[in-house]
């Protein structure tokens, strides 16, 4: 589904199971780590880098079977200080309020149909990777288009009206959905791409650009990639210029050939320009879209999110420590 399918899907529901406690910002925190973030590193459909990457000749199982050691170690190790942290707050004595909110009741699952529909999102998603037509495309307002691509969005659009359409009314309200969320993250990220392209285009110049000191620190004296530093620029970098263009800067800089990055020598360069694009991304409110749009949801339900920085404190604070290891296992060689 992707790491904003998921998180839209199943934040609201978590809200409404929590609505009886007085801690909840460390419940919506670790959801945006785990859920709008590092579980979308499983597949190229889980996060727009690695969907980048299948579109330029990633295999689809290599991104199945090398990034499951680092997801895996990922969900353990954070699910595990969340049990901890989470239970400590429980077993306070002014933990649980008084009036629930929403009482429990039966797990029902309504709008099932649209089971069907989410399969037809990811056929088309998976045929815009696959299909390779000789068609040279289109040019719209000034943006290529190739011929996946176009079929790709359009089904996409078709299958989200035919979702308005037939799901009824009560189901999105009994869920309360609403767009202020998706509004608000559109403005937010419209200002961010805009602001972003010049960036973008500097990194691109490599070593005739203005962050030619940047582009040096990924490669040593003799132009060999330098993976540690790559895992940490492209996910330093991916945190507040957004994961999927620096993912497509790194992944050009190493070269931008899928099939030697995927077997031969650059194999750990992959890696890492994946690791850190997908891990990094959750270091911030902006380095991947579902993370704003999880904080304005959980606000809306009256959660007293932190602010860009106090998010930052948390981030940094627990996530580092796992990046640092995931470099002393994936990337030790270089160290030592």
């Amino acid at each position: 589904m992707g790491t904003t399918g998921a998180a839209m899907l199943l934040i609201r529901p978590l809200l409404k199971a929590n609505d009886n406690r007085k801690h909840k910002v460390h419940v919506v925190v670790f959801f945006i780590f785990l859920v709008a973030n590092i579980g979308g590193g499983l597949t190229p459909l889980g996060d727009p880098p690695l969907f980048l990457g299948f579109l330029k000749g990633v295999d689809f199982m290599w991104t199945v079977i090398h990034m499951l050691p680092p997801v895996l170690i990922s969900v353990v190790i954070l699910l595990t200080v969340f049990y901890f942290l989470d239970r400590h707050l429980y077993l306070k004595d002014d933990e649980i309020v008084p009036h629930d909110p929403s009482p429990d009741s039966k797990l029902q699952i309504f709008g099932k149909v649209n089971f069907i529909l989410l399969l037809g999102v990811v056929g088309a998603v998976l045929m815009s990777g696959i299909w390779k037509p000789d068609h040279p495309g289109f040019e719209i307002f000034g943006s290529h288009y190739l011929l996946p691509n176009l079929v790709r969005d359009l089904i996409l659009l078709s299958l989200a009206v035919i979702s308005l359409l037939i799901t009824p009314k009560q189901v999105r309200s009994g869920n309360e959905f609403n767009w202020e969320p998706i509004a608000e993250v559109g403005k937010l990220f419209a200002g961010i791409f805009i602001t972003i392209a010049p960036v973008l285009a500097i990194l691109k110049a490599s070593e005739n650009g203005a962050l030619r000191g940047v582009v040096s620190m990924v490669h040593n004296a003799a132009g060999e990639p330098l993976n540690t530093m790559y895992f940490w620029m492209t996910g330093l970098l991916s945190a507040f210029l957004d994961n999927a263009p620096t993912y497509l800067v790194f992944f050009n800089m190493a070269g931008g050939d899928a099939q030697s990055l995927m077997t031969g020598p650059l194999f750990h360069t992959l890696l890492a320009i994946s690791m850190g694009s997908v891990f990094m991304g959750a270091l911030t409110y902006i380095g991947n879209a579902p993370n704003f749009m999880v904080k304005a949801i959980a606000e809306q339900r009256g959660v007293k999110m932190p602010s860009f920085f106090g998010y930052m404190l948390w981030s940094f604070g627990i996530l580092s420590p796992l990046f640092i290891l995931h470099t002393l296992i994936f990337f030790v060689y270089e160290i030592f």
